[in-house]
């Protein structure tokens, strides 16, 4: 009879083996520390072999075996005891079960082999080295992996206690070395003041200028391609990017890098942590140091070690050291350089790869005079190369761009050959014509696919617009060259010649491709020499200058892989052949035209290109300055406007404090030209109240007055104060004590008794125009989105049809793409590439042209008096033929400062605000900002009627606007908020980046700061300054470089903490990346805050609103099944959620917030109906006695159109069954399915066929 040996994989199997068994609490613990090792089968006979550490005694034994005999119907059961001692048994294993317990986290396998370990009895203690240790054996629950590494490898059960140590000696991989620092040292500094301290101290030992980390690489460096295994000292030469520092609760940061060389990519990490005399301030500031030095990448030479690391399932790179190192470029360098008249940019929409930005300041590296930018059909690249020019021109640096394009020629609009052909812009009347064959070619004469299609320009439509551009020959795909490799007759290809203005030529391995295609007669390298030869010949005949080109495509020859990449994604099949479209220095090119002879060499490639260059004049593609709109009377209609407004509220002697805003807006409104900004929107906002849908004002209008008081804004940026809307009496509290006027208690005008108004937000002017009031107004507006289409319509009313453009957008290929691109291709080419290869290869792909688009909401005008391709050329978005819209060609932030963008955006609150004036009759502009029940639902249930218990959240906020996602529900829950100005603060940390989580909520929790003190918005960083003493432009500058992430010079620092600024303020600032305006904040928090008003006071009313406008995922076939139906769902998605760990898609995440807000609803007492085929509205909730009666829309799987046409169809009567009702309202099979199973169908005949005898 076979035996057979069973392994045991349970910690307490010989108790599970026991159950039934009666046990002690003594023998209970001493079985718990013995490990099954093993069970010998062999038929009904078991030998269980057990480790152990204490004897049992044979009393035990002899109920063990007998219970298991009878457990499991045994004829026999043997047990053999092996007695373990625990430390001379662990000390030969302790590596092992070190890395079996650190399951391939390298950070954490180190940590363990540093730390100590003692053995007491059954118990092991390690001490873990530093706060550091402990928090990290703490979250990866190391005592129970050591304690499951042991039962493997000892065969005993132990417990594993990990208890915190001073630190005694370095840490793996944290050999930096910190500077002495002074024993005067603040205990709490910012990182760049740390950082400048150490930089001051003279006792500092000094690096070499190129080191970044450790203390300088030496070795001979290899590559990464022929590294396959673990390697315990490295040297690597190649490029890191992508730096990032994550900081533990302990203050430790572990520091990971991507690095890449040319054969393959790996991770990279780095800890570090504060011991001995190394402060916490000294390591933020080292590790900040390191960061800005890597920056956005470079090229290093890195030394450490690899291993692998299991928790990411690759190999890991440990640094010891990294320093810079040069790389040497590519260099002209010829006496007399050569100007290139043929290149693309990332423009050329997935064909080419070369930045503008890269290409300009790369051809003036090399010296040369000019460079001309000519992508496929498209001119946008314009704006990027003319800032990089102006760039270099403020360093001395002198590059002339002449602006062109490679067009698609045809004889005819409806020719299907389109030929290539260069157009240069010779002056300004050329890049007017140029500018109109770039709209003309995409508006008209666009053919085929949006993605493949071409923007072609017909002969005689360029004969009409030649005036000022130059017209080159262009490449292979030319018509010329074209018709030489067809072997046309001579004389026709001289009538073809003479069209053009110079001829071009390009290196013969660039038409490589014309010798592997059976189409084409040319075979060998002289072949394509001959085309060229040709091509001179011509030239010299008629006369026409000669250019070589190189029809750049990618920078250098080793770039063609990003090309590849691209190309291969897009289905060419022989993409990996690249053609050396590289841009070549004076020198390759002569080599390259040398068949030519010398002479005639350097004619074609630098004297012909340079007298082309001097030919053209230097211009900008887009003018200097701002053009706005032209409003007759604008200056004196908003001076008009604003003191009428004033007056009216304040009086006709105007309070200094207002008088004094109004002087201080319109002096540079005027100056500037501002004022007809401010009619425009005027204007567009009086339209949609007159039409009675309120606006929301976005961005930092509401920090204008004047805005306040020609009605574009409803915030008011005063000082808080109060007003009486009778006598005009008015009183302002402007010692910062209030945040915001609507918190103001409620007080009777002393001088005639009525009841006053409380306003006021306390917001600088700055925040909008500037401190100089020089910058360009944003005046962004939040229309209802159903009426944006009417807004956007008014448009052309004001300013004439073709004097109004969406604003133009470009979408280049983003991460996602890029790296999907990357991937596939070295899996095509059955290489394995690690993540981190893939990342860096992806770069060269990212930024390259896919598709053009258009802004939600923004919208170009052109003056009247001008034409728009004086500005930009004009297209449809994505080249979709079918769409009536027309965009700018140019991405708008390239031209938002030349013309006026207004933003007439979409949004659901003004919508929802709409529908609940409809329903309750309720004006909402008398809705007070400082009602009791109101502000109760942030912090409490008991204004809905209803216990924190039942709702399962301990306060009201569900389907409130700014307050209804989980994020803000814990920031309400932290800050305990009580007033106004307590919203419009939280409104503004959630909008922040890098405001809220790690800062503000860690000062308020420790007591350091409070709510109203933490920095929420960019205005208070401004108004706290100025009110502590600190000069205003200071405070302003502060401020700027605060909202844009750009922290606080250490100069400024000093000056700050000379001012009493503390000192936690100051480190709060530096943290913060993004600001959000408090004008923005404030009128949400007012939409917002209406909206919860009727939650409270109307709130049959408010559901009907919020369900009809803002719940997509309303499911009536659940919640119209009542209550019970509701909170089964809601259990269903949270128990989802969690074994998600919390996580659920965007749709169910959706459905959720709506079924908790339907579950309130049923809490308050009232219900939902199911959808009734004669009453229930097609999108629209109706209110229903104390119920809501839902629209079909309501129903999944019920669609918009099908809705409308049952609600047209019944309008003729009743239907007679579900066929008549299927043919009236022309209902498809699926809808008529969805109400049959909703109960709409119950009691329908399906036929109109009616049996008068069954």
């Amino acid at each position: 009879m076979k035996t057979y040996r069973i392994l045991s994989c349970a910690a307490d199997l010989l108790l599970r083996l026991l159950h039934g068994l009666a046990l002690t609490e003594e023998e209970r613990a001493l079985l718990r520390a013995c490990v099954v090792r093993h069970v010998e089968v062999c038929g009904d006979t078991w030998e269980i072999v057990v480790g152990t550490q204490t004897v049992m005694d044979d009393a035990l034994i002899e109920r063990i075996a007998a219970q298991v005999a009878a457990n499991y119907q045994l004829s026999q059961v043997l047990i053999q005891q092996n007695l373990v001692a625990l430390a001379p048994a662990v000390a030969p294993l302790w590596e092992q079960i070190v890395r079996d317990a650190a399951a391939g986290d390298a950070v954490l396998y180190h940590t363990l082999l540093q730390a100590d370990y003692a053995v007491d009895g059954n118990v092991i203690r390690i001490s873990a080295p530093g706060a550091f240790g402990a928090e990290l054996f703490a979250q990866s629950s190391t005592a129970g992996r050591i304690e499951h590494a042991v039962r493997t490898h000892v065969g005993c059960a132990c417990r594993v206690v990990c208890e915190e140590s001073a630190l005694s000696g370095a840490l793996p991989s944290a050999d930096w070395t910190p500077p002495a620092v002074p024993a005067a040292a603040p205990t709490k500094a910012t990182p760049s003041a740390a950082l400048a301290r150490a930089a001051k101290n003279t006792k500092a030992k000094e690096l070499p200028a190129n080191v970044i980390m450790g203390r300088g690489v030496s070795g001979e460096a290899r590559t990464l391609g022929v590294i396959e295994d673990e390697v315990k000292n490295v040297v690597l030469e190649g490029e890191v990017f992508d730096p990032q520092a994550n900081q533990l609760k302990s203050g430790a940061y572990i520091l990971t890098i991507k690095f890449a060389d040319a054969t393959n990519g790996i991770s990279c990490k780095k800890f570090f942590s504060a011991r001995g005399k190394t402060t916490q301030e000294e390591i933020d500031a080292e590790v900040e140091r390191i960061i800005k030095a890597i920056g956005k990448g470079g090229a290093v030479r890195i030394q450490g070690k690899i291993e692998y690391d299991k928790f990411i399932s690759d190999y890991v790179l440990f640094i010891d050291s990294m320093e810079r190192r040069s790389v040497p470029q590519r260099e002209d360098t010829a006496e007399e350089k050569r100007v290139e008249l043929h290149a693309h940019t990332k423009m050329s929409a997935l064909d080419a790869v070369v930045p503008p930005k890269v290409l300009v300041e790369t051809a003036a590296r090399w010296g040369w005079p000019a460079v001309a930018i000519t992508d496929h059909g498209v001119v946008q690249a314009f704006p990027e190369a003319m800032n990089t020019a102006r760039a270099l021109a403020k360093k001395g640096i002198d590059i002339k761009i002449i602006y062109g394009m490679e067009g698609y020629l045809v004889d005819g609009e409806d020719d299907a050959r389109a030929f290539h052909i260069i157009f240069l812009a010779k002056n300004k009347t050329g890049l007017y014509n140029l500018y109109k064959l770039v709209s003309l070619s995409h508006i008209r004469y666009f053919r085929g696919t949006k993605k493949r299609g071409r923007p072609r320009v017909p002969r005689a439509v360029l004969e009409q617009y030649r005036e000022g551009i130059i017209v080159g020959s262009a490449c292979e795909a030319g018509e010329l060259i074209r018709g030489i490799v067809a072997g046309r007759p001579d004389a026709e290809l001289e009538e073809m010649a003479k069209f053009y203005d110079f001829l071009e030529i390009q290196p013969i391995h660039n038409n490589d491709f014309l010798k592997f295609d059976d189409r084409f007669p040319m075979q060998t390298d002289e072949d394509l020499r001959d085309i060229n030869r040709k091509v001179d010949e011509l030239a010299r005949k008629l006369g026409k200058p000669l250019i070589a080109t190189c029809d750049v495509h990618f920078l250098n020859p080793e770039d063609a892989v990003y090309r590849a990449m691209i190309q291969k994604a897009n289905g060419y099949r022989d993409a990996e052949r690249q053609p050396p479209l590289y841009l070549r220095t004076t020198e390759e090119m002569l080599a390259e035209f040398d068949y030519l002879g010398a002479e005639r060499a350097y004619e074609c490639v630098v004297t012909n290109p340079r007298r082309i260059a001097e030919e053209t004049e230097r211009f900008l593609p887009i003018p200097d300055e701002l053009y706005a709109p032209m409003v007759p009377g604008a200056d004196r209609e908003i001076q008009e406007m604003s003191y009428a407004r004033a007056r009216k509220l304040y009086g006709e002697n105007l309070p200094k404090i207002v008088s004094d805003r109004l002087e201080l807006e319109l002096k540079p409104i005027l100056r500037h030209g501002f004022a007809a900004l401010y009619i425009i929107a005027q204007r567009l906002v009086k339209k949609s109240n007159d039409d009675g849908y309120l606006v929301g004002s976005r961005g930092s209008v509401g920090s204008s007055f004047v805005a306040t008081m020609i009605g574009v804004t409803e915030v008011n940026p005063l000082p808080p104060h109060y007003r009486c809307p009778h006598c005009q009496y008015n009183r302002f509290i402007d010692d910062g004590s209030v945040g915001s006027g609507f918190d103001l208690p409620s007080e009777d005008c002393p001088v005639c008794g009525t009841p006053l108004i409380k306003d006021g937000h306390n917001i600088p002017f700055a925040v909008f125009l500037g401190f100089d009031g020089d910058k360009v107004p944003d005046i962004d507006l939040n229309f209802s989105g159903d009426y944006q289409p009417v807004a956007h319509k008014y448009t052309e009313v004001l300013f004439g049809k073709m004097n109004v453009f969406r604003a133009g957008t470009i979408a280049g290929l983003q991460d996602k793409n890029a790296y999907g691109y990357a991937m596939h291709y070295y899996e095509d080419q059955g290489e394995a590439k690690g993540r981190p290869y893939i990342e860096h290869m992806m770069r060269g792909c990212m930024g390259v042209k896919a598709t053009t688009g258009q802004h939600a909401g923004g919208i170009m005008v052109v003056p009247r008096d001008m034409d728009v391709h004086y500005f930009t050329p004009i297209q449809r978005p994505a080249n979709n033929m079918e769409s009536d819209t027309l965009t700018t060609h140019f991405d708008y932030h390239s031209i938002s400062e030349r013309l006026v963008k207004l933003d007439i955006l979409g949004h659901d609150d003004p919508t929802v605000i709409k529908m609940l004036e409809e329903l309750t009759h309720r004006d909402p502009e008398t809705i007070p900002f400082d009602d009791p029940a109101t502000m109760s639902i942030f912090t409490s249930t008991d204004a809905l009627g209803i216990t924190p218990e039942d709702l399962g959240a301990n306060m009201g906020t569900y389907g409130i606007p700014e307050f209804r996602t989980s994020f803000t529900q814990k920031m309400i829950d932290d800050s305990n908020p009580d007033c106004f100005a307590d919203l419009v603060r939280i409104s503004g940390f959630s909008h922040g980046t890098n405001v809220w989580l790690g800062n503000a909520q860690d000062l308020i929790k420790a007591g350091t700061s409070t709510l109203k003190d933490a920095i929420s918005a960019r205005d208070d960083i401004m108004n706290y300054l100025m009110q502590n003493g600190i000069e205003p432009l200071l405070s302003f500058k502060t401020m700027e470089n605060v909202r844009k992430g750009r922290g606080i010079a250490p100069d400024v620092v000093e000056k700050l903490r000379a001012g009493g600024i503390p000192e936690w303020y100051i480190e709060s600032c530096q943290k913060i990346k993004y600001l959000f305006p408090r004008a923005h904040a404030t009128a949400y928090v007012m939409m917002g805050y209406r909206i919860a008003f009727c939650k409270v006071h109307y709130p049959l009313a408010y559901y009907a609103a919020y369900f009809s406008i803002r719940a997509a995922e309303f499911d009536a076939n659940i919640i119209s099944k009542g209550k019970d139906a509701v909170r089964a769902a809601i259990d269903a998605l949270l128990a989802e959620a969690r074994e998600h760990r919390g996580k659920l898609d965007n749709k169910k995440q959706d459905t959720l917030i709506v079924l908790q807000l339907a579950w309130e609803m049923y809490l308050r007492g009232f219900s939902c109906e199911p959808v009734d085929l004669y009453a229930s509205d097609a999108e629209k909730f109706i209110l229903h006695e104390n119920s809501l009666l839902p629209p079909f829309t309501a129903i999944p799987g019920m669609g918009q159109k099908a809705a409308q046409a049952i609600v047209e169809a019944r309008r003729d009567g009743r239907f007679i069954s579900v066929e008549d009702l299927a043919t009236r309202a022309h209902v498809p099979a699926p809808a008529i399915e969805v109400l049959r199973t909703h109960g709409c169908l119950d009691g329908m005949m399906e036929s109109n066929q009616v049996e008068l005898f069954a």
